[in-house]
């Protein structure tokens, strides 16, 4: 029986986006799976503890470390994307009511990982988002990248229209607080 790493995934973070590369080395070299828990992005979840427009510093450092990091793996990355997963002012970092975006993709992550796909969706979806396709929520960007996981996006997409999959990224989010996150 293999192990099983339970990764705590948000669509819009760039660490997520950058662990990618080691969480599927990690499956190929070992006995490992990789059970992807979707997150709503700080931004979303805990709006009241982000970044403060008066002190821009931590913001700062974390494009800084990510822009390193993406170098040191040789892969692309932009932040933030076009258009970004979260609807937010970033002279304010007030978020926005309506998101058009971040809960769609929340949804279909937890539908794909329910397949036995989400490492390879988040891969597939956050290369695209991060990578710097603009546009990526436009035509057939999404799609395509879906497919390269073997999965029909028509499909993920009627499977949630419940609201369950949004309960089980709450259930995520108790989890990730329980593992002192």
């Amino acid at each position: 029986m293999s192990e099983v790493v339970d990764t705590y995934w948000s669509f819009r973070s760039p660490y997520s986006y950058l662990a990618i590369p080691d969480l599927l080395q990690l499956r190929r070299d070992y006995d490992v799976d990789i059970r992807l828990r979707v997150v709503l992005p700080l931004a979303v979840r805990a709006k009241e503890t982000v970044f403060d427009p008066a002190n821009l510093k931590p913001a700062h450092y974390i494009l800084l470390d990510s822009t390193r990091r993406s170098e040191f793996l040789g892969i692309p990355f932009v932040f933030p994307p076009n258009p970004d997963p979260v609807v937010q002012d970033f002279e304010t970092f007030k978020v926005a009511q309506e998101q058009p975006f971040i809960f769609r993709l929340c949804k279909l992550g937890v539908e794909a990982e329910r397949r036995g796909k989400g490492l390879d969706f988040a891969n597939a979806v956050s290369r695209l988002i991060m990578g710097g396709t603009v546009g990526w929520d436009q035509g057939d960007h999404l799609r395509q990248a879906v497919a390269s996981t073997g999965l029909d996006l028509d499909d993920l997409e009627a499977a949630t229209v419940s609201g369950e999959h949004l309960e089980e990224v709450e259930r995520n989010h108790e989890r990730l607080d329980a593992a002192g996150h």
